[in-house]
């Protein structure tokens, strides 16, 4: 049985209405060697580090994977990929296909250090717009970012046509970019926007 002792059940702050919060679970973690949301840092998994935070802003959190039973001890609503294989681009398409709300904030199950007040910075900058992406040095953070539901003909369109970058969804709808300047102001070290991919990645870290 895993240890859940860390993983906060308190009733979230009050967030903005109508978002839903999305951990994409699906990867097959393939350049780890194992199952890499269940890896330790600080003696916390991942997965239990990402609840966590994602707990603490909001009311409504599903997880979409395609292995479920390794997660039911979360308690979480849980779906898998309507399609499966096509990475990051199938994870969203299939949580804005299964949300009630009317759109979605995602982040994947390997971000360990994220930061609830930069989550709530970026759902307050959505009016307007259909996605809300942090970027850094004109790099953008596609699997940190708030989705609306009217995104989903665009990504079944990019689907259909073979073209699964998530980037090419912000070509076609009103984006929202947050500027480092801002992010830095929540997340001074950028630490939101750690991930795991291999061992040597959670050997760097140590303790942090």
């Amino acid at each position: 049985m895993r240890d859940v002792s860390k993983v906060s059940d308190k009733t979230p702050d009050p967030v903005p209405p109508g978002v839903t919060g999305v951990i994409l679970a699906g990867g097959k973690s393939s350049r780890y060697g194992r199952n890499k949301a269940f890896v330790k840092i600080g003696g916390v998994c991942l997965i239990d580090r990402v609840v966590r935070v994602m707990r603490a802003v909001f009311r409504n959190i599903i997880l979409i994977t395609n292995t479920p039973d390794e997660y039911a001890y979360l308690g979480l609503p849980m779906h898998a990929d309507l399609i499966h294989g096509l990475g990051p681009i199938g994870g969203v398409y299939t949580g804005l296909s299964v949300i009630a709300d009317e759109a979605a904030f995602f982040v994947a199950c390997d971000m360990p250090f994220l930061k609830p007040e930069l989550i709530r910075y970026i759902l307050d900058c959505r009016a307007g717009f259909d996605v809300v992406v942090p970027r850094i040095s004109g790099m953008v953070e596609a699997l940190h970012a708030l989705y609306s539901r009217k995104c989903l003909d665009v990504v079944r369109k990019l689907i259909d046509a073979g073209q699964y970058q998530t980037l090419r969804v912000f070509d076609q709808v009103p984006v929202r970019y947050v500027e480092e300047e801002e992010i830095r102001r929540f997340d001074p070290d950028l630490g939101s926007f750690i991930n795991i991919n291999r061992p040597r990645d959670v050997r760097r870290l140590g303790d942090r």
